[in-house]
């Protein structure tokens, strides 16, 4: 893996200059935020700058879910704020330093401006970034290029699992949430989304 990661990190690095977007997307725990970090620390040996910029913290609000009886299906598509994160990318695209939300995974809220981009490179990484629906493919336009993570679904439900036995649920509870919330969003990741101009398996 390491070589594929030099590699490409060299193919990011040749973009033209100036400020890129990479789409890195992939289901839920499929190893996203870890091989962002990563290929990101590979662009930055490759002679570039280059930084990760986390989906996760267009998460919309519990209230606003609450609101819209979505708060069960949190993580799926319709619990994000697309639109902010377009209008996000749209900003990055025009140069300079950019804040950024962030995820607070432990008190499951949103930190406003949790982070600065000042990169040439922003990493973007999420998991429905490439998804073929409205009001996703909107995204498509911006990517200067797209790269996919596929990890195979018994996979995903183990490392699911774990995850929320990480976070203090009981066994029952965690294979709930995974099979009834987060194994449908990683199927309809899987299945609806365009091809990457890079795949890694």
């Amino acid at each position: 893996m390491t070589e594929r990661m030099e590699a490409l990190a060299r193919r990011v690095a040749a973009l033209p200059p100036g400020r890129r977007l990479v789409a890195l997307a992939g289901p839920p725990a499929s190893g996203k935020s870890t091989l962002a970090t990563r290929l990101a620390d590979a662009i930055r040996a490759a002679g570039r700058s280059a930084q990760v910029v986390p989906m996760d913290g267009f998460h919309l609000d519990n209230a606003v879910l609450d609101a819209r009886g979505l708060r069960h299906r949190k993580g799926a598509p319709a619990t994000f704020d697309v639109g902010g994160l377009a209008a996000l990318l749209r900003t990055v695209r025009a140069g300079g330093d950019v804040a950024f939300p962030i995820f607070d995974r432990a008190a499951d809220a949103v930190v406003p401006d949790g982070g600065c981009l000042t990169a040439e490179i922003a990493v973007v990484e999420g998991n429905y970034l490439l998804l073929d629906e409205d009001p996703w493919r909107a995204l498509a336009p911006m990517w200067d290029m797209t790269i996919a993570l596929q990890v195979p679904e018994e996979v995903l439900r183990d490392r699911l699992i774990a995850r929320w036995l990480d976070h203090g649920l009981a066994p029952d509870a965690a294979r709930a949430r995974a099979e009834e919330n987060d194994l449908p969003n990683a199927r309809r990741v899987m299945s609806g989304s365009v091809p990457a101009e890079v795949t890694l398996r």
